[in-house]
């Protein structure tokens, strides 16, 4: 009898296969966050090195805030977003001294579900796009964007963070104050 394989490829989500299979890039490395977030433990979660800016809670935060704001201000728009999700997203960015707005006291639960809403609302939005709208440009105030362009931004945005997630994990379990 063989063994069952693993398939390794992206199947596309979306009506266009071509964005479909970014988007399922997208989802693919969502998994792979989530799977870094198994061993996180509840006290991790604003747990901060010293001489550290940032929680896992902060990181996890600005994932969602920047995913969040890339689909709203760039893809879709000021003329075609909805409304910001304010009930999501209640915090800004950055703080008075450009760095990430600390998040904290919420548990791993919230910050996952937050998650998760925010990418409904990409996929929602990015999986009836054919590829000639995936493809062009977007006038901007500061720049011109593609949708193209994002998803991979997005990508690698989230694939540096979650380094940085693992790290945290890693060295909260073996820190005293723990």
């Amino acid at each position: 009898m063989e063994a069952e394989r693993d398939v390794l490829t992206l199947f596309p989500i979306a009506d266009d296969p071509e964005v479909g299979r970014w988007l399922a890039a997208l989802e693919e490395g969502r998994r792979d966050t989530l799977k870094e977030l198994v061993r996180v433990t509840p006290e991790a979660v604003d747990w901060r090195p010293a001489g550290g800016d940032n929680t896992i809670g902060t990181i996890l935060y600005h994932i969602a805030l920047v995913e969040a704001d890339w689909l709203l201000a760039d893809i879709l728009g000021p003329d075609d977003a909805p409304a910001w999700p304010h009930d999501l997203l209640p915090f800004g960015d950055r703080d008075s001294e450009g760095r990430l707005a600390q998040v904290a006291g919420v548990p791993l639960a919230e910050h996952l579900e937050r998650l998760a809403a925010v990418r409904r609302l990409l996929l929602d939005h990015m999986r009836p796009m054919d590829a000639e709208a995936y493809h062009a440009l977007r006038h901007r105030d500061s720049w011109d964007v593609s949708a193209d362009w994002v998803v991979h931004h997005l990508l690698q945005h989230e694939a540096e963070h979650r380094a940085q997630i693992a790290w945290l994990r890693d060295t909260a379990g073996g820190a005293a104050s723990i």
